[in-house]
């Protein structure tokens, strides 16, 4: 089969690329032949893909480019990977909605053709238009998501099946787009994830995320003034590319300590020796994989409902949804021991959630039979 990739899926990094790369093994081993074509725009070349996949074919992504579809998509659409697609009749698997120009291609349409969701792309861009300060990205995030509304709309017909990542994204496509062929498939996790939090009390309470994201500065800034503002306990930010608006504020207020591009041994460490993991969020579409992370190896996690819309993950949450309500149980959580039951209900939660094996059955048997 061969299977676009918005990005190149390798180093998993990040949790954009973990559901892609760890796809590759997952269907190998269940016998897939995989022809990869993914968009190169600035990670380079991975050799390390060679080891899943029958070949490996790298595209430039457009830049600048003015279009009645969205950005995401419009500067995908590449002649070369068309004709390399056409040189065969395989199913195709598009990941993201970036990959799937093709589906408004004729020389198609009698093509197996499915479309894996990493998000409702226009929820989640709508929310990045809300999260920004800067007026030049509030208008190209308000504008994307306009047009991404419309697109997902019109795409609903045209592909084989749809798999969204949440039940959440599932019932938006059902319900607001009239999507009839879409069904829920778990995220692909690395083969080596298994529940390894320690039972006991952390140092700290702590937000993790990729820091340069508008909506993760946004509940950075948000924690810091709203939440721990008054609290006594020790509070860590951590991630990629802090703005400077954040730094200020840290070093003014004197409230936190900020981690800024820590290494990944360092987040691993701060993960799992953090005692409160608290992961807010203005968007409640697609999963959050440093909940995740969280949950695979720390210890108490205290989220909003958005972070946990539509992913089965709430039962092993805390949820607070305003300020007063998260510090009354940043307040309780603090003094209390992680519990050896605790641990139990994630690794029973988790591992039948989260089962490469079984998706790539499940896709398997959708695309061949």
């Amino acid at each position: 089969m061969h299977i676009i990739d918005f990005t190149i899926p390798y180093p998993a990094d990040y949790g954009g690329v973990i559901d892609l790369f760890w796809k590759l093994p997952a269907l190998q081993k269940e016998g897939v032949q995989i022809h990869l074509h993914c968009f190169d725009y600035g990670r380079g070349q991975q050799p390390e893909l060679n080891k899943y996949c029958a070949s490996v074919n790298y595209y430039k992504r457009q830049k600048g480019i003015p279009a009645k579809l969205p950005y995401i998509v419009a500067t995908r659409k590449n002649e070369t990977l068309f004709q390399n697609l056409l040189q065969d009749d395989y199913p195709i698997l598009m990941e993201g909605i970036h990959s799937t120009y093709l589906l408004n291609d004729e020389r198609f349409i009698n093509r197996k053709k499915f479309v894996r969701l990493h998000n409702v792309e226009f929820e989640y861009y709508h929310h990045l238009y809300q999260s920004s300060t800067s007026i030049f990205k509030k208008i190209y995030f308000y504008n994307e998501s306009r047009l991404l509304k419309k697109y997902e709309q019109a795409i609903v017909a045209k592909a084989t099946a749809f798999w969204g990542v949440t039940h959440k994204d599932v019932d938006v496509y059902r319900n607001l787009f009239g999507c009839k062929i879409i069904d829920y498939l778990p995220l692909y996790l690395p083969a080596d994830w298994t529940v390894s939090c320690k039972e006991g009390k952390g140092n700290f309470c702590l937000y993790q995320g990729d820091l340069s994201v508008a909506a993760n500065d946004k509940a950075a800034l948000w924690l810091l003034q709203k939440v721990f503002n008054n609290l006594d306990i020790p509070f860590v930010i951590a991630g990629k590319n802090p703005s400077k608006k954040l730094q200020s504020l840290i070093s003014k207020q004197n409230k936190g300590r900020l981690i800024a591009n820590p290494s990944n041994e360092e987040m691993k460490s701060l993960i799992e020796y953090a005692h409160i993991n608290i992961l807010p969020s203005f968007s409640s579409s697609g999963i959050k994989l440093k909940l995740l992370n969280a949950l695979f190896n720390s210890k108490h996690c205290v989220v909003n409902n958005d972070t946990v819309s539509g992913s089965g993950l709430d039962k092993l949450c805390h949820i607070a949804n305003d300020e007063k309500a998260m510090k009354k149980i940043i307040l309780q959580l603090y003094p209390e021991p992680f519990s050896q039951s605790e641990i139990g209900m994630r690794k029973e939660v988790l591992r039948n959630m989260f089962n490469s094996e079984a998706n790539a059955k499940q896709q398997v048997k959708a695309i061949w039979g």
